[in-house]
């Protein structure tokens, strides 16, 4: 689930997340920030954990982190489980809005501030912002075609990620075969 969020948000997946779902943490264990707080508890390697056997119901949360420095918390809601349809790839991404924050820019108050930056007047700031983001920043883009082209292509973003066989990561695509979640990220 993590690598599809990272899909949809259009993040770069370098940073460390983790699941939370009652009084387990699911991500990527690291003991450097258990030790210094970010990671309360012990984490469970996801690779190891699947959190279909933790979403098992409708209206069932989950809490998802990325990033522990910028600290973007997102809540997924369990919205139903639907009948796989045969002519479907999945998983699917069926709508969204907006473009996500970029990588490292500071958790929400740093984004707010690179949006009033960029819509300011044009300044060393503001030059600068844009050089960092590459030239160009669309607050209301969201690419839905781009999203599920590469969603259709999971194992082979798992693979690259990770540099891994595709078949050690069929397991995570299952996982969304029947399920349909909405991810809510609260900015």
């Amino acid at each position: 689930m993590h690598n599809i969020i990272q899909i949809a948000m259009g993040w770069q997946n370098y940073q460390l997340y983790e699941f939370q779902h009652k009084k387990l943490n699911i991500g990527e264990p690291d003991e450097e920030f258990a030790e210094i707080g970010f990671s309360p508890g012990k984490t469970l390697d996801a690779k190891e954990r699947m959190l279909q056997d933790d979403m098992t119901k409708e209206r069932q949360r989950i809490a998802y982190e990325y990033d522990f420095g910028d600290g973007w918390r997102h809540r997924i809601l369990v919205e139903k489980f639907l009948p796989r349809q045969i002519n479907t790839q999945y998983p699917i991404c069926i709508d969204g809005a907006l473009h996500c924050p970029p990588e490292d820019c500071g958790g929400l108050h740093g984004f707010y501030n690179m949006l009033g930056t960029l819509n300011g007047k044009p300044s060393f700031d503001r030059k600068q912002t844009l050089l960092w983001l590459g030239g160009s920043f669309d607050a209301n883009h969201f690419d839905l075609h781009a999203v599920n082209a590469t969603l259709n292509n999971l194992d082979e973003y798992i693979a690259d990620l990770y540099e891994t066989e595709k078949c050690c990561h069929l397991l995570v695509r299952k996982v969304f075969l029947s399920l349909s979640v909405s991810i809510v990220s609260k900015m």
